[in-house]
């Protein structure tokens, strides 16, 4: 496990900033995270011992002209065509990486579906009511919040779909 920094001890990041000031039961999970890793989720999973399915990625896309945050399980990829559907779309793209990192507040490998400097419509994986916990990015790479997955549709207003492909 990693120290916790000063920024960390004295108020943590906007997304456990936000799920503490909402009253939700959140655990958080540190470790030392790798540069040379070829994923942020995959790392996330094995430095936490959680399976794959349960460790979910946030990823930005651009539908139709709006940013939109998808959340799925690292496992597996998002579906574009999907995303779009769910929120009314008829087209999704990938975000510009720093388009997605001013948007949100925070770096690529660390955006968290939570405590974004611009709320963005979210949708997230279906797959994620299948357990009672995930883990996603608590806003900076190597730092993972596991929550309830009704508190995260909840407290970001999700729209619950399958835009997961395994």
């Amino acid at each position: 496990m990693a120290k916790k920094s000063k920024k960390q001890q004295s108020g943590g990041t906007p997304a456990t900033v936000a799920l503490t000031a909402a009253g939700v039961a959140f655990t958080v999970h540190s470790y030392d995270h790798d540069p040379a890793h070829p994923s942020y989720g995959e790392e996330a999973a094995e430095a936490m011992g959680v399976s794959p399915d349960r460790v979910f990625k946030t990823l930005v896309a651009d539908v139709d002209g709006t940013l939109t945050v998808a959340v799925v399980p690292v496992s597996g990829t998002l579906d574009l065509k999907a995303l779009a559907s769910a929120v009314g779309g008829k087209r999704a793209t990938m975000a510009d990486p720093t388009l997605a990192e001013r948007t949100t507040g925070y770096v690529r490998g660390g955006i968290s579906p939570l405590g974004q400097r611009k709320k963005l419509p979210t949708v997230l994986d279906d797959s994620s009511t299948d357990h009672p916990t995930i883990c996603i990015s608590a806003g900076r790479r190597g730092l993972e919040v596991e929550l309830s997955p009704t508190d995260l549709a909840n407290l970001t207003n999700a729209v619950l779909a399958p835009i997961g492909r395994g």
